[in-house]
């Protein structure tokens, strides 16, 4: 029998987002955890996004409620954890009569809480940098806090181990997992239970179980821009967004909207663009997203989506964007049938990927959810 000191009571494959918040969940229950992550950190969709938590828009069913938890505790481990939240709150700017309808519709709902629909005038002395022009309305929401996600990742991973005593047994890629003993690219690794998040992985693991949960991937593109010189007071987003969330698309309301949008801007659409402008600390702009599923696998970058992407953010904040500093391809699990992917295998294993590109939004509150259900 192997000693004590080399047994845990739970693995966790996958250092993103996911599996980080399942460490969590279980370190503290005084469980002993080891995760297990193929690179020297964690470097798929959970650092390659906006680490935006967002609350306001989220789909009432089976995201909202998780992003309110979840938002809950980004705010205790960014304390803890020593990561810096570079921003809070929303902007969701509407230069459409349709987008403004959608806005007050969503206002009458229970989901607006805490939230303010401000006339252009009003909304300028809060947020001076939006562009007036054409503005019919816009939505403030005080929910939404943002972290620099290439940055924070680490430091939650770097916090666990220091104060909760997480181990972690980094490049190390999992071939099999059978507790009370996984297979890894480093030698065995034994365990009472697991939880695998694997991201958009969809081979290495349990590839029949996603390939009939019907998972694929979808790709982004997104682009980080200098300064441009002053400060945004939370992030902003555009009427494209109204389509895209679903606590904004499932209104009535936004039928009318997504009428409008595909006569006017339906190449917007194919590309599957809805404009986020994020800040980080040290004042560039981290602009996306698209959305791309049939061809997610392709390394190749499309030089229109990002001129699309840069003509949106001049249409709202009404100046030409600063110059590109970075672009890069993102990547993440999708489902067209759910938010999230909680399957198992087995009764000591289970399989947890996010399905909708709301990791960040929703990971810790999903972690709790998994430990306490696998625990008892």
């Amino acid at each position: 029998m192997l000693p004590t000191s080399h047994k845990f009571d739970l693995a966790v494959v996958g250092a993103g987002i996911v599996g980080l918040s399942c460490a969590l969940a279980a370190a503290r229950r005084d469980l002993k955890v080891v995760v297990l992550e193929r690179d020297p950190r964690a470097r798929q969709a959970s650092v390659r996004n906006f680490g935006f938590v967002t609350v306001t828009g989220q789909d009432r069913n089976g995201v909202w409620e998780r992003a309110r938890r979840s938002r809950d505790v980004w705010q205790e481990v960014a304390t803890r954890a020593g990561i810096p939240i570079v921003q809070r709150g929303q902007w969701v700017a509407a230069h459409r009569l349709e987008s403004a309808a959608v806005l007050e519709a969503f206002l009458q709902t229970d989901m607006a809480e805490g939230c303010e629909l401000l006339t252009p005038a009003a909304a300028h002395q809060r947020c001076p940098q939006l562009r007036t022009r054409g503005l019919h309305a816009v939505l403030w929401s005080p929910h939404e806090l943002r972290v620099e996600s290439r940055e924070a990742i680490p430091k939650i991973a770097d916090w666990l181990m220091s104060d909760y005593g997480v181990v972690f047994r980094w490049e190390s890629a999992v071939h099999s997992v059978d507790p009370p003993r996984l297979e890894t690219s480093r030698g065995p690794v034994f365990a009472d239970a697991a939880v695998v998040c694997p991201g958009d992985d969809l081979i290495t693991l349990f590839a029949d179980r996603l390939a009939e949960a019907h998972i694929g991937r979808c790709a982004l593109q997104m682009l980080r821009l200098e300064s441009p010189g002053f400060r945004l007071p939370g992030t902003v987003m555009s009427d494209l967004s109204l389509v895209r969330y679903g606590g904004f698309a499932n209104l009535r309301e936004a039928t009318v909207l997504r009428r409008r949008l595909e006569a006017e801007q339906p190449e917007y659409l194919l590309h599957g663009i809805h404009l986020i402008i994020a800040q980080s600390g040290d004042g560039s702009l981290v602009v996306g997203d698209s959305h791309h599923y049939e061809s997610a696998g392709e390394p190749f970058i499309d030089e229109q989506v990002y001129r699309l992407l840069l003509e949106e953010y001049q249409a709202v904040m009404g100046q030409p964007p600063p110059p590109v500093r970075t672009r890069w391809m993102g990547t993440y699990a999708v489902a067209n049938n759910r938010v999230v992917l909680i399957d198992a295998p087995t009764p000591d294993v289970r399989l947890v990927v996010v399905t909708s590109g709301i990791g960040a939004s929703t990971g810790f509150a999903i972690g709790e959810e998994v430990i306490t259900e696998l625990f008892n």
